[in-house]
Protein backbone atom coordinates (compact mmCIF):
# COMPACT_ATOMS: atom_id res chain seq x y z
CA UNK A 1 0.00 0.00 0.00
CA UNK A 2 3.33 2.29 -0.20
CA UNK A 3 2.60 3.35 -3.08
CA UNK A 4 -0.70 4.57 -2.97
CA UNK A 5 -0.59 8.30 -2.27
CA UNK A 6 -3.08 10.20 -1.30
CA UNK A 7 -4.49 13.64 -3.51
CA UNK A 8 -6.40 16.62 -3.18
CA UNK A 9 -7.97 18.85 -5.88
CA UNK A 10 -5.97 21.81 -5.75
CA UNK A 11 -6.04 24.28 -8.46
CA UNK A 12 -4.17 27.25 -7.92
CA UNK A 13 -5.77 30.95 -7.85
CA UNK A 14 -3.54 32.01 -10.74
CA UNK A 15 -4.72 29.22 -13.12
CA UNK A 16 -8.86 30.47 -12.15
CA UNK A 17 -7.60 33.90 -13.21
CA UNK A 18 -6.04 32.98 -16.52
CA UNK A 19 -9.30 30.84 -17.15
CA UNK A 20 -11.51 34.03 -16.59
CA UNK A 21 -8.87 36.44 -18.65
CA UNK A 22 -8.64 33.99 -21.38
CA UNK A 23 -13.19 33.76 -21.52
CA UNK A 24 -13.74 37.35 -21.26
CA UNK A 25 -11.53 37.84 -24.06
CA UNK A 26 -12.89 35.52 -26.74
CA UNK A 27 -13.08 36.22 -30.52
CA UNK A 28 -16.80 35.12 -30.32
CA UNK A 29 -17.65 33.63 -33.74
CA UNK A 30 -20.56 35.48 -36.08
CA UNK A 31 -23.48 32.86 -36.19
CA UNK A 32 -24.95 32.70 -40.06
CA UNK A 33 -28.59 34.03 -39.76
CA UNK A 34 -31.49 31.70 -38.58
CA UNK A 35 -29.37 28.71 -38.02
CA UNK A 36 -29.95 27.65 -34.41
CA UNK A 37 -28.30 24.91 -33.70
CA UNK A 38 -28.99 23.06 -36.97
CA UNK A 39 -25.28 24.42 -37.85
CA UNK A 40 -23.36 23.40 -34.32
CA UNK A 41 -23.71 25.72 -31.25
CA UNK A 42 -25.12 28.99 -31.52
CA UNK A 43 -22.22 32.17 -30.51
CA UNK A 44 -25.76 33.74 -28.19
CA UNK A 45 -25.62 30.24 -26.34
CA UNK A 46 -22.22 30.16 -25.96
CA UNK A 47 -21.61 33.32 -24.99
CA UNK A 48 -24.26 33.07 -22.10
CA UNK A 49 -22.60 29.78 -20.55
CA UNK A 50 -19.32 30.97 -21.04
CA UNK A 51 -19.95 34.80 -18.99
CA UNK A 52 -21.51 32.12 -16.34
CA UNK A 53 -18.09 30.52 -16.62
CA UNK A 54 -16.15 33.01 -16.04
CA UNK A 55 -18.55 35.22 -13.62
CA UNK A 56 -21.11 32.83 -11.71
CA UNK A 57 -19.51 29.61 -11.59
CA UNK A 58 -17.92 28.57 -8.22
CA UNK A 59 -15.21 26.20 -8.65
CA UNK A 60 -14.17 26.32 -5.29
CA UNK A 61 -17.45 24.63 -4.20
CA UNK A 62 -17.05 21.59 -6.78
CA UNK A 63 -13.54 21.40 -5.85
CA UNK A 64 -14.81 20.97 -2.15
CA UNK A 65 -17.12 18.11 -3.27
CA UNK A 66 -14.33 16.29 -5.21
CA UNK A 67 -12.71 16.57 -1.74
CA UNK A 68 -14.75 15.25 0.47
CA UNK A 69 -14.07 11.77 -1.24
CA UNK A 70 -10.62 10.56 0.48
CA UNK A 71 -8.73 10.47 -3.12
CA UNK A 72 -5.79 8.35 -4.05
CA UNK A 73 -2.80 8.14 -6.86
CA UNK A 74 -0.93 5.09 -7.53
CA UNK A 75 1.60 4.33 -10.71
CA UNK A 76 0.60 1.59 -12.76
CA UNK A 77 2.15 0.68 -16.44
CA UNK A 78 4.14 4.20 -16.38
CA UNK A 79 1.52 6.43 -15.37
CA UNK A 80 -0.33 8.06 -12.20
CA UNK A 81 -4.04 6.69 -11.78
CA UNK A 82 -6.26 8.72 -10.07
CA UNK A 83 -9.30 7.26 -8.32
CA UNK A 84 -11.92 7.93 -5.88
CA UNK A 85 -12.26 5.70 -3.04
CA UNK A 86 -15.38 5.55 -0.43
CA UNK A 87 -15.40 2.48 1.86
CA UNK A 88 -18.40 1.56 3.29
CA UNK A 89 -19.49 1.40 7.12
CA UNK A 90 -21.27 -2.09 6.17
CA UNK A 91 -19.41 -4.96 6.55
CA UNK A 92 -20.65 -7.22 3.89
CA UNK A 93 -20.40 -4.47 1.37
CA UNK A 94 -19.48 -5.74 -1.82
CA UNK A 95 -16.59 -3.87 -3.87
CA UNK A 96 -17.55 -1.84 -6.69
CA UNK A 97 -15.82 0.30 -9.82
CA UNK A 98 -17.74 3.00 -11.33
CA UNK A 99 -15.81 4.03 -14.51
CA UNK A 100 -17.00 7.41 -16.04
CA UNK A 101 -16.92 8.21 -19.69
CA UNK A 102 -16.24 11.07 -22.24
CA UNK A 103 -16.93 14.24 -21.55
CA UNK A 104 -17.11 12.78 -18.22
CA UNK A 105 -15.12 12.50 -15.25
CA UNK A 106 -14.94 11.55 -11.52
CA UNK A 107 -17.12 14.76 -10.25
CA UNK A 108 -20.78 12.87 -12.27
CA UNK A 109 -20.52 10.59 -9.74
CA UNK A 110 -21.37 12.44 -6.66
CA UNK A 111 -24.81 11.76 -6.22
CA UNK A 112 -24.51 8.20 -7.11
CA UNK A 113 -21.87 7.41 -4.25
CA UNK A 114 -24.09 9.28 -1.89
CA UNK A 115 -26.93 6.71 -2.40
CA UNK A 116 -24.61 3.75 -2.73
CA UNK A 117 -21.79 3.71 -0.16
CA UNK A 118 -24.53 1.75 2.47
CA UNK A 119 -24.02 -1.06 0.53
CA UNK A 120 -20.85 -0.99 -1.83
CA UNK A 121 -17.30 -0.35 -1.60
CA UNK A 122 -16.53 2.15 -4.09
CA UNK A 123 -13.12 2.52 -6.42
CA UNK A 124 -14.02 5.35 -8.73
CA UNK A 125 -11.09 5.65 -11.23
CA UNK A 126 -10.07 8.81 -13.70
CA UNK A 127 -9.63 6.65 -16.71
CA UNK A 128 -6.03 7.42 -17.52
CA UNK A 129 -5.54 10.80 -19.58
CA UNK A 130 -9.31 12.02 -18.90
CA UNK A 131 -8.94 14.15 -16.52
CA UNK A 132 -6.48 13.78 -12.27
CA UNK A 133 -3.97 14.15 -12.42
CA UNK A 134 -2.87 14.88 -16.13
CA UNK A 135 -2.07 13.50 -19.49
CA UNK A 136 -0.13 9.70 -19.58
CA UNK A 137 3.68 10.61 -20.83
CA UNK A 138 2.87 8.11 -23.72
CA UNK A 139 0.48 7.30 -26.15
CA UNK A 140 -0.95 3.62 -26.22
CA UNK A 141 -3.90 3.40 -23.72
CA UNK A 142 -5.79 1.35 -25.48
CA UNK A 143 -9.08 -0.08 -23.52
CA UNK A 144 -7.55 -3.23 -22.89
CA UNK A 145 -4.42 -1.19 -21.58
CA UNK A 146 -6.95 0.39 -18.99
CA UNK A 147 -8.65 -2.49 -17.98
CA UNK A 148 -5.43 -4.18 -16.68
CA UNK A 149 -4.47 -1.39 -15.13
CA UNK A 150 -7.80 -0.78 -13.23
CA UNK A 151 -7.55 -4.55 -12.30
CA UNK A 152 -4.35 -4.38 -10.96
CA UNK A 153 -5.68 -1.08 -8.72
CA UNK A 154 -8.31 -3.61 -7.46
CA UNK A 155 -5.47 -6.21 -6.80
CA UNK A 156 -3.26 -2.84 -5.04
CA UNK A 157 -6.61 -2.36 -2.68
CA UNK A 158 -6.86 -5.81 -1.51
CA UNK A 159 -10.18 -6.78 -3.66
CA UNK A 160 -10.32 -10.49 -4.59
CA UNK A 161 -14.00 -9.46 -5.72
CA UNK A 162 -15.92 -7.22 -7.15
CA UNK A 163 -17.92 -5.72 -10.00
CA UNK A 164 -17.85 -2.69 -12.49
CA UNK A 165 -20.19 -0.36 -14.19
CA UNK A 166 -19.67 1.99 -17.26
CA UNK A 167 -21.01 3.80 -19.22
CA UNK A 168 -19.98 5.13 -23.10
CA UNK A 169 -15.97 4.75 -22.77
CA UNK A 170 -16.55 2.88 -19.52
CA UNK A 171 -18.98 0.69 -21.39
CA UNK A 172 -16.01 -0.63 -23.50
CA UNK A 173 -13.30 -0.73 -20.67
CA UNK A 174 -15.45 -2.58 -18.00
CA UNK A 175 -16.20 -5.36 -20.38
CA UNK A 176 -12.40 -5.99 -20.76
CA UNK A 177 -11.79 -6.25 -17.12
CA UNK A 178 -13.95 -8.70 -16.84
CA UNK A 179 -12.44 -10.50 -19.55
CA UNK A 180 -9.14 -9.48 -18.12
CA UNK A 181 -9.82 -11.27 -14.89
CA UNK A 182 -12.78 -13.36 -15.23
CA UNK A 183 -12.13 -14.66 -11.57
CA UNK A 184 -12.53 -11.77 -9.41
CA UNK A 185 -14.63 -9.95 -12.03
CA UNK A 186 -17.86 -10.94 -10.56
CA UNK A 187 -20.15 -8.81 -12.90
CA UNK A 188 -20.00 -6.15 -15.08
CA UNK A 189 -23.27 -3.65 -15.70
CA UNK A 190 -22.81 -1.24 -18.70
CA UNK A 191 -24.88 1.71 -19.61
CA UNK A 192 -24.57 3.34 -23.30
CA UNK A 193 -23.40 -0.09 -24.55
CA UNK A 194 -22.10 0.56 -28.22
CA UNK A 195 -23.64 -2.78 -30.48
CA UNK A 196 -22.83 -3.41 -34.36
CA UNK A 197 -23.81 -6.06 -36.17
CA UNK A 198 -21.21 -8.64 -37.43
CA UNK A 199 -20.55 -8.95 -41.19
CA UNK A 200 -22.92 -11.67 -41.49
CA UNK A 201 -26.17 -10.73 -39.18
CA UNK A 202 -29.48 -11.03 -40.34
CA UNK A 203 -31.03 -7.66 -39.58
CA UNK A 204 -33.95 -8.65 -41.09
CA UNK A 205 -34.21 -11.14 -38.39
CA UNK A 206 -34.36 -8.51 -35.64
CA UNK A 207 -37.93 -7.45 -34.06
CA UNK A 208 -39.31 -4.15 -34.75
CA UNK A 209 -38.08 -2.17 -31.86
CA UNK A 210 -34.27 -3.39 -32.37
CA UNK A 211 -34.59 -2.71 -36.18
CA UNK A 212 -35.53 1.13 -34.87
CA UNK A 213 -32.89 1.21 -32.51
CA UNK A 214 -30.10 -0.08 -35.55
CA UNK A 215 -31.78 2.72 -37.21
CA UNK A 216 -31.72 5.18 -34.58
CA UNK A 217 -27.96 4.48 -34.22
CA UNK A 218 -27.43 5.07 -38.18
CA UNK A 219 -29.06 8.61 -38.21
CA UNK A 220 -27.21 9.39 -35.12
CA UNK A 221 -23.57 8.48 -36.65
CA UNK A 222 -24.69 10.51 -40.02
CA UNK A 223 -25.80 13.41 -37.87
CA UNK A 224 -24.22 13.66 -34.89
CA UNK A 225 -21.46 11.56 -34.68
CA UNK A 226 -18.65 13.85 -36.50
CA UNK A 227 -16.91 14.27 -33.81
CA UNK A 228 -15.81 10.56 -33.07
CA UNK A 229 -14.09 10.07 -36.55
CA UNK A 230 -12.49 13.75 -35.66
CA UNK A 231 -10.88 12.27 -32.47
CA UNK A 232 -10.22 9.17 -33.93
CA UNK A 233 -8.51 10.35 -36.82
CA UNK A 234 -6.51 13.60 -35.76
CA UNK A 235 -6.83 14.24 -32.25
CA UNK A 236 -3.77 16.05 -31.76
CA UNK A 237 -4.93 19.10 -34.56
CA UNK A 238 -8.07 19.28 -32.17
CA UNK A 239 -5.86 19.59 -28.98
CA UNK A 240 -4.01 22.65 -29.85
CA UNK A 241 -7.58 24.40 -30.02
CA UNK A 242 -9.02 22.87 -27.14
CA UNK A 243 -5.69 23.19 -24.88
CA UNK A 244 -5.94 27.12 -26.02
CA UNK A 245 -9.42 27.89 -26.22
CA UNK A 246 -11.89 27.10 -22.55
CA UNK A 247 -14.46 28.68 -25.29
CA UNK A 248 -13.63 26.27 -27.84
CA UNK A 249 -13.51 23.36 -26.03
CA UNK A 250 -16.76 24.58 -23.97
CA UNK A 251 -18.45 24.66 -27.49
CA UNK A 252 -17.06 20.70 -28.17
CA UNK A 253 -18.15 19.54 -25.06
CA UNK A 254 -21.60 21.45 -24.57
CA UNK A 255 -23.10 20.22 -27.93
CA UNK A 256 -22.19 16.34 -26.85
CA UNK A 257 -23.81 16.74 -23.74
CA UNK A 258 -26.75 18.39 -26.08
CA UNK A 259 -26.62 15.34 -28.34
CA UNK A 260 -27.10 12.38 -25.92
CA UNK A 261 -28.77 13.63 -23.07
CA UNK A 262 -32.37 12.63 -22.97
CA UNK A 263 -33.83 15.14 -21.26
CA UNK A 264 -34.24 18.68 -22.37
CA UNK A 265 -33.40 20.81 -25.01
CA UNK A 266 -29.91 22.33 -23.57
CA UNK A 267 -27.22 20.72 -21.84
CA UNK A 268 -27.73 23.12 -18.60
CA UNK A 269 -31.60 22.30 -18.16
CA UNK A 270 -30.59 18.32 -19.06
CA UNK A 271 -27.87 17.82 -16.67
CA UNK A 272 -27.21 21.14 -14.89
CA UNK A 273 -24.93 23.93 -15.76
CA UNK A 274 -23.03 23.50 -13.10
CA UNK A 275 -22.13 19.55 -13.85
CA UNK A 276 -21.43 20.77 -17.35
CA UNK A 277 -18.82 23.61 -16.05
CA UNK A 278 -17.57 21.05 -13.63
CA UNK A 279 -16.28 18.59 -16.09
CA UNK A 280 -15.41 21.34 -18.63
CA UNK A 281 -12.99 22.50 -15.39
CA UNK A 282 -11.93 19.49 -14.97
CA UNK A 283 -10.47 18.75 -18.66
CA UNK A 284 -9.23 22.88 -18.51
CA UNK A 285 -7.84 22.44 -15.32
CA UNK A 286 -5.62 19.06 -15.82
CA UNK A 287 -4.93 19.72 -19.52
CA UNK A 288 -6.11 16.48 -20.43
CA UNK A 289 -8.62 17.47 -23.41
CA UNK A 290 -6.33 16.40 -25.68
CA UNK A 291 -5.09 13.23 -24.50
CA UNK A 292 -9.12 12.23 -23.68
CA UNK A 293 -9.11 12.36 -27.29
CA UNK A 294 -6.41 10.67 -28.19
CA UNK A 295 -8.21 7.34 -26.70
CA UNK A 296 -10.44 7.56 -29.62
CA UNK A 297 -7.58 7.11 -31.99
CA UNK A 298 -6.13 4.60 -29.52
CA UNK A 299 -9.51 2.54 -30.41
CA UNK A 300 -9.83 3.42 -33.80
CA UNK A 301 -6.08 1.79 -34.58
CA UNK A 302 -5.93 -1.08 -32.25
CA UNK A 303 -3.75 -4.18 -33.80
CA UNK A 304 -4.65 -6.16 -30.90
CA UNK A 305 -6.37 -9.25 -30.74
CA UNK A 306 -9.89 -9.31 -30.84
CA UNK A 307 -12.20 -9.10 -27.53
CA UNK A 308 -13.80 -12.55 -28.48
CA UNK A 309 -16.96 -12.57 -25.92
CA UNK A 310 -16.56 -12.14 -22.37
CA UNK A 311 -17.74 -15.19 -19.83
CA UNK A 312 -19.08 -12.63 -17.17
CA UNK A 313 -22.57 -12.24 -16.29
CA UNK A 314 -23.49 -8.90 -17.78
CA UNK A 315 -25.91 -6.63 -16.88
CA UNK A 316 -27.25 -3.60 -19.64
CA UNK A 317 -29.00 -0.71 -18.61
CA UNK A 318 -30.66 1.06 -21.74
CA UNK A 319 -31.93 4.75 -21.10
CA UNK A 320 -34.10 6.61 -24.23
CA UNK A 321 -31.24 7.90 -25.79
CA UNK A 322 -29.44 4.52 -26.16
CA UNK A 323 -29.31 2.30 -29.07
CA UNK A 324 -28.15 -0.72 -27.91
CA UNK A 325 -29.23 -4.07 -29.74
CA UNK A 326 -29.64 -7.27 -27.25
CA UNK A 327 -28.62 -10.13 -30.03
CA UNK A 328 -25.40 -7.74 -30.50
CA UNK A 329 -24.73 -7.22 -27.22
CA UNK A 330 -25.04 -11.25 -26.62
CA UNK A 331 -22.45 -11.83 -29.39
CA UNK A 332 -19.98 -10.18 -26.98
CA UNK A 333 -21.53 -10.39 -23.87
CA UNK A 334 -22.91 -13.09 -21.03
CA UNK A 335 -25.93 -11.00 -21.02
CA UNK A 336 -28.58 -11.96 -17.77
CA UNK A 337 -30.11 -8.80 -17.49
CA UNK A 338 -31.28 -6.15 -19.68
CA UNK A 339 -33.29 -3.18 -18.20
CA UNK A 340 -34.96 -0.21 -20.39
CA UNK A 341 -35.93 2.91 -18.78
CA UNK A 342 -38.58 5.17 -19.56
CA UNK A 343 -36.21 8.34 -18.79
CA UNK A 344 -33.29 9.56 -18.55
CA UNK A 345 -30.12 9.42 -21.27
CA UNK A 346 -26.59 8.92 -21.95
CA UNK A 347 -25.08 10.20 -18.97
CA UNK A 348 -28.01 8.34 -15.92
CA UNK A 349 -25.36 9.17 -13.26
CA UNK A 350 -26.53 12.91 -13.92
CA UNK A 351 -29.54 12.56 -15.26
CA UNK A 352 -31.52 9.34 -13.15
CA UNK A 353 -29.15 8.77 -10.98
CA UNK A 354 -32.02 6.85 -8.64
CA UNK A 355 -32.70 4.84 -11.81
CA UNK A 356 -29.53 3.77 -12.13
CA UNK A 357 -28.38 3.02 -8.48
CA UNK A 358 -31.64 0.79 -7.95
CA UNK A 359 -30.48 -1.35 -11.09
CA UNK A 360 -26.81 -1.49 -9.59
CA UNK A 361 -28.24 -2.78 -6.48
CA UNK A 362 -30.78 -5.48 -8.21
CA UNK A 363 -27.83 -6.69 -10.44
CA UNK A 364 -24.83 -6.69 -8.25
CA UNK A 365 -26.72 -7.36 -4.39
CA UNK A 366 -29.62 -9.48 -5.57
CA UNK A 367 -28.36 -11.31 -8.82
CA UNK A 368 -24.26 -11.63 -8.37
CA UNK A 369 -23.25 -11.81 -4.90
CA UNK A 370 -26.97 -12.45 -3.10
CA UNK A 371 -26.60 -9.89 0.10
CA UNK A 372 -29.52 -7.87 1.18
CA UNK A 373 -30.13 -4.45 0.01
Amino acid sequence: MSDIRPYRVAVPESRLDDLRRRLRATRWAPDPPGTGWSRGVPTAYLRRLAAYWADGYDWRRHEADLNAHPQFVTEIDGTAVHFLHERSANPGAVPLVLLHGWPGSVADFHTLIGALRDAFHLVVPSLPGFGFPGPPPEPGWTDERTARALNELMRRLGYAEYGVHGGDVGAFVAPRMGMDAPDRVRGVHVNALVTVPGDDEDVEALDAADRERLEAMRRWQENEGAYLRVQGTSPQTLAHAHHDSPAGLLAWFAERYRDLSGTADLPDDALGRDAVLTDVSVYWFTGTAGSAAHSYYERFHDQGEPAGRSPVPTAVAVFPTDHAVRPFAERANTVVRWTEFGRGGHFPALEAPDLLAADLRAFFLDQIFGRPR
